[in-house]
């Protein structure tokens, strides 16, 4: 299919080519005399300077602006899935292996965003909790219950995957690689009490992996929420899963 679009495009040119050359032989056989042939000559070369400027315009500055225009669309529709998710399952996910994280008090009043925070208060909450060291206890966690609520969205999440648009958000892309295989995990075990220390360990690896994408990615779409969705962020806030004291009511 792109051999048979590049081959039409290639006889177009071609075709545009000859027509240009033939109508320039034309003039030159209809206006003889050599005043007018410099004239001619004279139009060629400033239409063929003026060519350089109409690739400038076209490649530099509409191109450029065509681009901005499709980034911005591609962000858009990529933090519309980011929400479908969290709505979905994210927030969910989030909020269940956070309960286990011993450690996360300590750098809590970071994360607990408000209406206030500008855009270096989500920075300095993210870049927190990626050099957080949790310490995730999965032996306080209900390992049946996330076993079921990540059995339950892999399907969804698998078909996350399949988006092509996905291809451009790579750490979004890796959030949902770690929930899979976190689930794969918890799944293919028939029976999650009683295991060995090391297997908790390994369980533990792989929450941790999901546990501290799900959280960076949080704090990301919570910052576009308050840009472009302020009452989508007023519930956030209020169902952060990071925040043990978050209820859905509104106060006075």
């Amino acid at each position: 299919m792109k051999l048979k679009s590049r081959l039409w495009q290639i006889q177009l040119a071609a075709l545009l080519l000859l027509a240009t050359v033939a109508f320039y032989l034309l003039r030159w056989q209809l206006f003889p005399t050599a005043v007018e042939h410099r004239e001619m000559l004279r139009y060629i070369v400033g239409d063929v300077a003026f060519l350089f400027l109409q690739v400038l315009l076209v490649t530099v500055v509409i191109d450029g602006v065509t681009q901005h225009r499709q980034k911005e669309d591609m962000k858009r529709k990529l933090n519309m899935v980011v929400g479908a998710f969290f709505s979905q399952a994210g927030t969910e996910l989030l909020g269940q292996i956070a309960s286990t994280d011993a450690t996360l008090g300590e750098i809590r009043e970071l994360l607990v965003a408000r209406a206030s925070w500008k855009p270096e208060d989500y920075r300095y909450a993210r870049l927190a909790f990626a050099s957080h060291e949790g310490r995730i206890d999965l032996g306080s966690c209900d390992l049946v219950a996330l076993r079921n609520i990540l059995g339950e969205q892999k399907p969804y999440i698998l078909g996350l995957l399949g988006n092509q648009s996905l291809l451009e958000h790579e750490q979004f892309t890796d959030l949902l690689w770690a929930v899979t295989h976190l689930a794969e995990e918890l799944v293919v075990r028939p029976e999650l009490t009683g295991l060995p220390a090391s297997d908790l360990a390994h369980l533990t690896g792989d929450t941790k992996r999901a546990y501290l994408l799900l959280g960076t990615q949080w704090l990301d779409y919570l910052a576009h929420l308050q840009t472009n969705y302020p009452y989508l962020f007023s519930l956030a806030l209020r169902t952060n899963p990071l925040d043990p004291e978050a209820t859905v009511v509104v106060s006075a």
